[in-house]
């Protein structure tokens, strides 16, 4: 039987009876992932002081952002071809095995090698989830618990900061990394009890190695470009310059390889067989890029320019995070009852960017209840934007191929975030560079080095931080209106679900014909 004509391959989930609790311990597997770059980056200061290694302390970060990224669609793939429930568990262990040997480090070096291990399975973390979701909950009923998702998300962008914290000043850096330990292991056996997917072995299971290999350098030339431009190099450096040449070889070898792959690792007729995939994904990667980047950079502002405590960084952004959680509730009440999604994504892009725009707007003399008022509208925005994008491109593919489309909507997500920390991170240097008295190492320099400077200096730094945050979110809105565009081309396609349970779903062309 070919593939395009296995009876699975439009069969509909059947949705578990304790479906809430089955999704808890998958969104605590995946706020175990989520918490674990926030944790990590408040106990860094703690880690250099004891380990030493100060030079290469960006590579801890790197090299867990370029193993996760890299890793994604390879776990995704590997769960259509057996069991995304084996899948998702090994990519726990992976990710714990990780833990325990980032913990154990007694150099910088081994630290970064432990943290790319621990990547590797934080790539199956996320890709898992969604894929999972996608298997146990139909389009239509996906909203009814689309809340939960938000609240976890929330719930690791404000708690990381502030659970790093605590931990690193109790119970020492190291706790940072053990304390996924007692967590995995309550997902391990959560999810092994509960968790009933059924086996999508196939007949014949060939791995795409060549994909494989091209994806990952690819996309190692992606990461490296977007953390070292702007910094380490200026962006047209022969080394920035080398890479970009880099990506777009790789990408059209990946391409041509996918072309004649007999089971690729990222099937090309996903993004050809519906335009909402590709839509999908072009909005995923900018709120990608607002969410990475306002988590960032609006701590930055409201410490250095309002005055704002660092030791409560996390509790900054509860207004966005207020609005993702609300509108995301509201979003999936909405579209489980009727079926219509279309406004959503439509209506969070142009969120975003009204949000974004007045966010540009802020300067020395603005006040945090101001920007406070902003950053809802832009939670708003990717309340309506990021879960609604996920749901329609899911929509958009047959139930085998979820895992690789539920990767590769994470993976542009990651990528966006960490292209648009890049260049807002370049806009930012920019800044302080160009302003007399910003102190030496440019966004690097936090509220207590300005302490040490003359008011004048000190005046000079807080103006220059305060412009290139105007920049940073005046392209960021720029970037929302593009969003709003393919927001706009989105099709309202059917939802699949109890109500059009045995409508046909449209089927992905043969081999032959990809």
């Amino acid at each position: 039987m070919s593939a395009s004509t296995a009876p699975a391959a439009g069969a509909e989930p059947v949705v578990p009876k304790n479906i809430r609790w089955v999704l808890l311990g998958v969104l605590l597997a995946m706020l175990l992932s989520m918490l674990d770059g926030l944790i990590v980056g408040t106990a860094m200061p703690t880690v250099v002081a004891d380990i030493g290694g100060i030079d290469h302390m960006s590579w801890v970060v790197t090299a867990y952002t370029l193993t996760t990224t890299c890793s994604t669609p390879v776990w995704g793939k590997l769960g259509d071809l057996f069991n995304r429930k084996y899948a998702f568990l090994s990519s726990l262990v992976v990710f714990m095995i990780g833990s325990v040997l980032s913990g154990q480090a007694s150099s910088m070096g081994e630290l970064i090698g432990f943290r790319a291990l621990q990547g590797i399975g934080a790539g199956g973390l996320a890709a898992g989830a969604f894929a999972l979701i996608g298997a146990l909950l139909p389009p239509r009923e996906r909203g009814r618990y689309q809340g939960m998702v938000a609240i976890v998300q929330a719930v690791g962008s404000i708690g990381g900061p502030l659970v790093g914290g605590f931990i690193t000043a109790h119970l020492g850096w190291r706790w940072a990394f053990y304390v996924n330990i007692p967590v995995g292991l309550i997902c391990l056996v959560w999810c092994g009890l509960l968790l009933k997917v059924p086996t999508t072995r196939r007949g014949k299971v060939a791995i795409d190695w060549l994909g494989i290999t091209l994806m990952t350098a690819m996309i190692s030339a992606v990461v490296m470009a977007a953390t070292w431009a702007g910094s380490t190099y200026a962006w047209a450096s022969w080394q920035i310059l080398a890479l970009t040449a880099a990506t777009v070889v790789l990408l059209l070898a990946f391409v041509a390889s996918q072309k004649r792959a007999e089971e690729p690792l990222l099937p090309l007729w996903i993004f050809s067989g519906h335009r909402n995939f590709s839509l999908a994904a072009v909005l995923l990667a900018v709120a990608g890029a607002a969410t990475f980047g306002g988590s960032l950079y609006l701590p930055l502002y409201q410490q250095t320019v309002q005055g704002a405590s660092a030791s409560n960084s996390g509790l900054l952004l509860l207004p966005m995070m207020a609005g993702t959680v609300v509108a995301s509730m509201v979003a999936g009440k909405v579209m489980s009852r009727t079926g219509r999604y279309k406004i959503f994504p439509v209506t969070g892009a142009a969120a975003l960017a009204v949000g974004l725009g007045l966010l540009s707007t802020m300067d020395t003399g603005t006040s945090r209840f101001t920007t406070s008022a902003y950053m809802v509208l832009v939670g708003v925005g990717t309340g309506f934007t990021i879960q609604m994008s996920n749901t329609i491109a899911q929509n958009s593919v047959e139930l085998r191929d979820i895992g690789a489309a539920s990767a590769a909507t994470s993976l542009f997500r990651t990528l966006g975030g960490s292209l648009g920390v890049a260049v807002f991170g370049s806009l930012l240097t920019r800044a302080l560079q160009g302003h007399a008295g910003a102190p030496a190492g440019g966004g690097n320099a936090d509220t207590a080095a300005t302490h040490a400077m003359s008011q004048a200096a000190k005046d000079a730094y807080v103006h220059s931080v305060a412009h290139g945050t105007q920049q940073i979110f005046l392209v960021g809105a720029v970037c929302a209106v593009a969003a709003l565009v393919a927001a706009v081309f989105i099709e309202e396609v059917p939802l699949r679900g109890k109500s059009t349970t045995g409508q046909p779903t449209e089927k992905r062309p043969s081999r032959a014909g990809s």
